[in-house]
């Protein structure tokens, strides 16, 4: 058994895979809730083609039902917020006395929802800074990045050594004394390239800096979700707006997961990526016209 005990992964897509079996090949402890990849990947492994080195997870443990998997020491959420509603039903055969539970997920409220159903005493959030997408069944291509940050949402301990197997793993990992920050800074990218990737029909970052020209509007969502944090007691620095501009301009054309969702026809986590930071912004006073504007162009693509 690895460092951190057993490990059940839910939610094997980009994220779940590449994450996982980071983990699982540095000698973690690892099982996969498949369903569709399922026979796929029993015959002929997990692939990743990754900047960082390509490479093939062979023998994976992978299972239809978590009540196959049994009592974890670790459940990492790695599935879209849209599924979060299954969370019970699938989740609870995985709980034992002591299982925590890392929420690797888009957004605010996620955090909230599985501590009502487990107990906040388990629960901690991530956030995954990486370029990813899968691209089929069991196949991950991995492009830029890979750092998760990681924090707890109300007192959670931290795994054993659980940086330090991540970074052995493959991937950098940090911990982050505020959770609720981290997120508020993740959302500076998210709310205005995912939305307006979405919002302007299907198109990649950067589409969206050059010929669209939205780098104006992309700095006002920016400054919008930077107001919104601050009036939660969370101080995020402009020359962050500028940093992030920066970086999305070496992704070159990339595709952020909501579009891919979005032109795949998937269910989009309209709610916990845009709605959700909407009505905390509001509850406070804070005008963001842009936001409510982007969530509702959003609403009316993604129930065309």
């Amino acid at each position: 058994m690895g460092k951190l005990g057993k490990i059940a992964i839910v939610g094997s897509g980009a994220i779940g895979i590449y994450y996982g079996a980071r983990l699982a090949a540095a000698g973690e402890d690892v099982t996969f809730l498949l369903r569709s990849d399922f026979d796929h990947v029993r015959e002929h492994g997990l692939r990743i083609d990754s900047v960082d080195g390509d490479y093939l997870l062979e023998n994976v443990r992978c299972e239809k039902l978590t009540s196959d998997i049994g009592e974890v020491d670790l459940v990492i959420i790695a599935w879209k917020t849209t599924a979060n509603h299954h969370a019970k039903e699938i989740v609870t055969p995985l709980i034992g006395e002591n299982t925590r539970l890392l929420v690797l997920q888009n957004g605010l409220g996620n955090c909230e929802y599985y501590a009502d159903l487990f107990g906040a005493e388990r629960i901690l959030g991530g956030l995954c800074f990486v370029c990813i997408n899968r691209i089929a069944p069991g196949h991950v291509q991995h492009t830029a990045s890979g750092l998760v940050r990681v924090g707890s949402y109300a007192g959670a301990s931290c795994p054993e050594n659980f940086t330090e197997t991540c970074i052995k793993s493959g991937f950098p990992c940090e911990w982050v004394d505020s959770l609720e920050k981290a997120q508020w800074m993740k959302l500076v990218w998210n709310i205005p390239f995912n939305g307006l990737a979405i919002a302007e029909g299907g198109v990649d970052t950067q589409k969206l800096l050059g010929e669209l020209n939205l780098e104006h509007e992309i700095r006002a969502l920016m400054s919008e979700v930077i107001l919104s944090a601050a009036a939660f007691g969370h101080t995020i620095e402009p020359s962050f707006i500028d940093h992030q501009i920066n970086i999305t301009h070496k992704m070159g054309d990339y595709k952020p997961s909501s579009m891919i969702d979005f032109i795949s026809g998937m269910p989009v986590e309209v709610d916990a990526i845009w709605g959700e930071p909407l009505r905390r912004a509001q509850v406070k006073n804070v005008s963001v016209p842009k936001l409510e504007s982007l969530y509702h162009r959003i609403k009316a693509k993604t129930l065309a």
